[in-house]
């Protein structure tokens, strides 16, 4: 049982100045790809709900993330370089070319409110690891990353969890039970097999049940998060959203060994609400 997608790394050269605001990095990105109508991509940007999709689900998510964050608060200067991340979920059809003239348009209609333009210079493939592996072009064939879901092979009893980028967990008990373990197992665990099941292989063949009680029985040792308010104002209707949430690292005891494969795929699909803009990013540490 196994999770597959492509992790790219898109890098530019800016040609006028370009500012990306504290925390909103990825709400750039929205903002400016948000408007580019390029085939294949549109459709990403703003899947249709389908038969397909798994009971419950409201709409589909994007078959896509941005990681972003390391641009908040950076100024580009004319001929400086920068780069963003992109992992792209959707398996069945070949889709590097969109991207590559989705965001060769971007660049031609220039970032953030300064609308500051910027070249499409080269493409990356990122290993496991995140680390930039091979040069692609659009008529590439790109191997995916694929992370298996299998329990580890040792038996994991301690980890800690650094959520990277503010996180916003659904939880169905008070909000401040959002972090526990359980919360953060059963999100993570859902967002893999949703875009397993609607861009992958298929829905995960998992007793989902069971496996929450087992991840309620690992509790946390260590809690130190801290709530970031960021708020985004949206073009269209004009209203204000909020696209915070919690940061920092916490601590979780007990039998993780079935559990970590999940997280270690949470670190590139995201967890909790705005995921696809860079929020929910998350890193796990075993001992």
């Amino acid at each position: 049982m196994t999770f597959a997608f492509y992790p790219w790394r898109f890098c530019f050269v800016a040609a006028g100045a370009i500012h990306f605001p504290m925390r909103k990095s990825g709400n750039v990105l929205r903002g400016t790809f948000g408007t580019i109508n390029a085939g294949a991509f549109a459709r990403m940007f703003e899947p249709a709900a389908s038969d397909e999709r798994p009971s419950g689900l409201a709409e589909p998510p994007r078959p896509f993330v941005f990681r972003a964050s390391h641009l908040d608060g950076c100024t580009f200067k004319r001929g400086e370089r920068f780069y963003f991340d992109v992992h792209v979920f959707e398996m069945r059809h070949p889709v590097l070319p969109y991207f590559i003239q989705a965001f060769g348009e971007a660049g031609r209609e220039g970032f953030g409110t300064g609308r500051g333009k910027a070249d499409l210079e080269a493409v990356w493939r990122l290993d496991s690891n995140g680390k930039p592996a091979v040069t692609e072009g659009k008529d590439s064939t790109p191997e995916p990353v694929v992370i298996c879901l299998c329990p580890e092979a040792r038996p994991v009893r301690q980890a800690r969890v650094r959520f990277a980028t503010p996180t916003e967990l659904k939880s169905t008990q008070a909000a401040t039970d959002a972090h526990e373990f359980a919360t953060l197992f059963a999100r993570a665990r859902d967002r893999v097999s949703t875009l397993r099941a609607l861009y992958g292989e298929g829905p995960l063949s998992i007793d989902f049940k069971r496996m929450g009680e087992r991840a309620a029985e690992v509790r946390m040792t260590r809690c130190e998060l801290r709530h970031i308010n960021v708020e985004r104002r949206s073009s269209r209707t004009g209203q204000t959203h909020s696209i915070g949430g919690f940061v920092g690292e916490a601590e979780y005891e007990g039998d993780l060994t079935e559990f970590i494969p999940f997280l270690k795929a949470a670190r590139w699909t995201g967890v909790g609400r705005h995921t696809v803009w860079g929020n929910g990013e998350l890193h796990v540490v075993t001992d």
